[in-house]
């Protein structure tokens, strides 16, 4: 035993010094600046906004590798904020590892700069991610929303993470909380990769998007699940080559491709695939909704392997959108929508026209596929309802069993 003891000493001495060797090898591989080292009080009431920006342009102009550091445990008060590129670092990380809380003061955002609070603009390899919190403070802007007071004028609120220019983006394991209004915004970016987040708001919540994403390309968003009062995913103009996988989705307006040529707007949605998603008490389920009187196209579109559990329109396509204040007016042009595929798609719905086909006269949708659909009424409907589809102006084509058949009730 003795003889052991003697023999472990100088191992344990060993395995210290490589490990130790170890450590300082990681730490002089990335430079570390914390919000705490600028001054930050982390208590959720002062303000944090200065300290953040002194540790961003530190490891934004840093020679080597750079992590933003949010110590875990402490709630960072925000106003504002836009940490711009770009960069010398060759790469920035942004560990989120405590909670960045938005102002609750609605007067901190004048009208000239409302739709923003944490903006990343110019950005190439930034990481943000660290499994804390990016928490809105939502309510009280949701109660001064014109789609909850119907007297308030309507009125423009923050999204909570913007993403503008930003190239080889990685967001993964965060949790958005409460946003103003839009939750994330992904806009003019490329390569970008959302993995592992969280999105929570009220189902009563106006306008609170998931994730926004338009003018971007090659983008992923797998493993997350979104729970708010809008869409869950938006897809807008300039989006191609996307694909989303493994999402849970609800409550809140589904997936949406759209809106879609606004005021006479050209649009160009190509190269999307929807994989892999549950929906729960979701409004909408595989959704494209666009305007009359735009121009240009939304094509080579998937909706696949997707689980809906509840939902009022499980399938929809509608060229007929309109969300204003007056009646939008009949148009001869519209967003061309074709090459759309709706594959093993099953569950239940709310409403008896589980397939809805509302294209334009002007500019019919075309190569829509329909395979392998199984929607029925949700359990205790009444009347013993069944479901239906309706088309106007669709060229579709069906592939396996369909139910409800395709466009029986009206053409």
């Amino acid at each position: 035993m003795a003889s052991r003891v003697v023999l472990l000493g100088p191992l344990l001495a060993l395995l210290f010094i490589v490990s130790t060797c170890a450590l300082e090898a990681s730490s002089s591989s990335q430079s570390v600046f914390s919000l705490d080292r600028y001054g930050a009080r982390g208590d959720g009431k002062h303000d944090d906004t200065p300290a953040l920006v002194k540790a961003w342009k530190a490891a934004c102009s840093s020679s080597s590798p750079a992590v933003v550091l949010v110590p875990k445990g402490k709630r960072y008060l925000l106003k504002l904020v836009t940490l711009a590129g770009p960069c010398k670092s060759s790469s920035v990380q942004v560990a989120v590892q405590g909670t960045l809380v938005a102002s609750p003061n609605r007067a901190d955002w004048s009208d000239n700069n409302r739709r923003h609070w944490i903006v990343f603009r110019g950005v190439n390899k930034l990481t943000v991610n660290g499994g804390g919190t990016v928490d809105g403070s939502g309510e009280t802007w949701w109660k001064n929303s014109c789609k909850i007071n119907k007297a308030l004028p309507c009125k423009e609120a923050p999204t909570a993470l913007s993403f503008h220019y930003c190239t080889n983006l990685r967001v993964q394991g965060l949790k958005i909380v409460n946003s103003q209004q839009i939750h994330m915004s992904v806009e003019d970016c490329t390569n970008v990769q959302l993995a592992g987040l969280s999105i929570t708001a009220s189902g009563t919540s106006p306008n609170t998007d998931g994730v926004h994403i338009t003018r971007s390309r090659d983008v992923q968003v797998t493993n997350c699940k979104i729970k708010t009062g809008d869409d869950c995913i938006s897809i807008e103009n300039g989006t191609h080559n996307l694909h989303v996988s493994k999402v849970v989705c609800g409550p809140g307006h589904g997936i949406s491709i759209g809106s879609l040529g606004d005021d006479n707007s050209r649009a160009e949605v190509s190269g999307i695939t929807i994989d892999s998603v549950q929906l729960y008490g979701t409004t909408n389920g595989a959704r494209i909704k666009t305007y009359q009187g735009g121009t240009g196209y939304a094509r080579d579109i998937t909706f696949q392997n997707m689980v809906m559990d509840n939902v009022q329109n499980p399938i929809i396509i509608d060229q007929n959108y309109c969300d204003k204040a007056t009646p939008c007016q009949a148009s001869g042009s519209a967003v061309e929508v074709s090459n759309v595929v709706f594959k093993n798609i099953r569950g239940t719905t709310s409403s008896e026209d589980a397939i809805k086909l509302d294209c334009s006269q002007s500019v019919p949708c075309h190569g829509i596929t329909l395979q392998n659909i199984d929607l029925r009424m949700v359990a205790g409907s009444s009347g013993g309802a069944t479901t239906q589809s309706t088309c106007q102006n669709a060229g579709w084509t069906k592939f396996g069993t369909v139910l409800p058949q395709p466009c029986s009730a009206k053409n």
